[in-house]
């Protein structure tokens, strides 16, 4: 998977963000339970993952603030 990029990101509404990070912290859950029981396939996937996950609660953070 490519990396999410910020400026992608903002365009993106608030709900569509929320999803998006439903679905990489589902996919974070999974890959550390694949790493606990040896059958992670790519470690460095989970790094990957965390950054997108973060990136996309900066931007959530930022037009969650920009409204209140």
């Amino acid at each position: 998977m490519k990396a999410l990029k910020a400026s992608s990101l903002r365009e993106k509404s608030v709900e569509e963000l929320l999803k998006d990070q439903e679905d990489l912290s589902t996919q974070m859950f999974k890959l550390r339970f694949q790493k606990s029981t040896g059958q992670a396939e790519s470690p460095l996937r989970i790094r990957g993952v965390r950054r997108d996950l973060a990136r996309v609660k900066t931007i959530l953070r930022e037009k969650l603030g920009a409204r209140g």
